[in-house]
């Protein structure tokens, strides 16, 4: 099959049977009664509850809410309407006391207080990749932004040090939403159900033993522009198709986009896409209108991320017999 620009059209009715049957299959194995699934507000965790669903019927789904204090109230909002569309049950638990304990705003506001003296909790945060990554060729180093009380921000690059103290600091969210939800997986014999995408999957954007460590990945093959597909398909609410994909874990908005990919998903998928089935580059630069130079920049920046991220995957080491 050539490359074109509707490579990614999926036929949404077999695809939704295939994934339900798949999360059947994966149910009966894990000898699991029922679903639980952290519904972030997000299109991704909403397709997974709906295929869940489907699956295995609202009466063995759980949803849960796990915002902290700086979560986007929108993220809740959406998440429990709609859970409430599902029909399944859920519960909202709040991750801040945990996240308080352990230090985690202390941590990382403490590397954003030694760049900018005059950073204290009345400001917002947020880092961010250099954009434009098809015109700049840049390295991917963060930016941290501060945003005050009247929205003026300040920036500065991080060196590696800070930017690995903020990252560290912030991915204990995730990890805190992880040990929730296998609290009450657990304890309801239930599986945990993950919401990681195809595109986040091969560029490393998730969080090992936190939105990473789950028992099923029931959209892991599908990219972006695939679920968006068959959210619509499924029913997901308007509020959260129309929402730009977000990790909502700084107190300053932010983008995938800009927290990450560093170009928007309608060319992100079809450039990943490429990468990963080794599309002729000259075959790209028609389909995509885009210069030699411009998917060159982009495929060496999904390789690099690629590399530094593919143990994120990976079963730990051992030793052997």
């Amino acid at each position: 099959m050539s490359f074109h620009k509707e490579i990614l059209r999926i036929d949404c009715t077999k695809e939704a049977e295939r994934i339900c049957e798949f999360i059947r299959q994966q149910t009966l194995r894990l000898k699991r009664d029922g679903a639980v699934i952290g519904l972030s507000g997000g299109i991704d965790s909403a397709l997974s509850a709906a295929l869940c669903v489907k699956a295995l019927g609202k009466d063995k789904v759980f949803g849960l809410m796990l915002p902290d204090k700086e979560s986007s109230p929108q993220s809740e909002e959406f998440a429990v309407k709609h859970a409430k569309q599902l029909g399944i049950r859920a519960e909202t638990v709040s991750i801040t006391p945990v996240l308080e304990a352990f230090g985690t705003y202390e941590k990382r506001d403490a590397v954003a207080k030694s760049i900018f003296s005059e950073f204290d909790n009345t400001y917002k945060l947020k880092i961010t990749l250099p954009a434009d990554l098809l015109n700049k060729d840049s390295y991917n180093f963060f930016t941290l932004t501060i945003v005050d009380d009247k929205g003026n921000t300040k920036s500065s690059r991080l060196n590696n040090a800070q930017a690995k103290g903020i990252i560290a600091a912030t991915c204990t969210k995730h990890r805190t939403r992880m040990m929730t939800q296998y609290y009450y997986a657990e304890k309801m014999n239930y599986f945990v159900c993950g919401t990681t995408n195809k595109s986040e999957a091969l560029q490393g954007l998730f969080v090992k033993y936190g939105d990473g460590g789950v028992d099923i990945e029931p959209i892991a093959h599908l990219f972006k522009a695939q679920i968006f597909q068959l959210s619509e398909y499924m029913g997901v609410i308007s509020e959260i198709l129309q929402r730009k994909p977000c990790p909502d874990t700084y107190s300053a908005p932010v983008t995938d986009e800009e927290w990450y990919f560093r170009m928007p998903y309608g060319i992100l998928d079809l450039l990943l896409y490429a990468w990963g089935k080794k599309v002729d580059i000259s075959e790209v630069c028609k389909v995509m209108n885009l210069t030699q130079d411009q998917v060159d920049r982009v495929f060496k920046d999904f390789s690099n991320k690629f590399n530094a991220t593919k143990h994120l995957n990976e079963i730990p080491p051992t030793v052997g017999a």
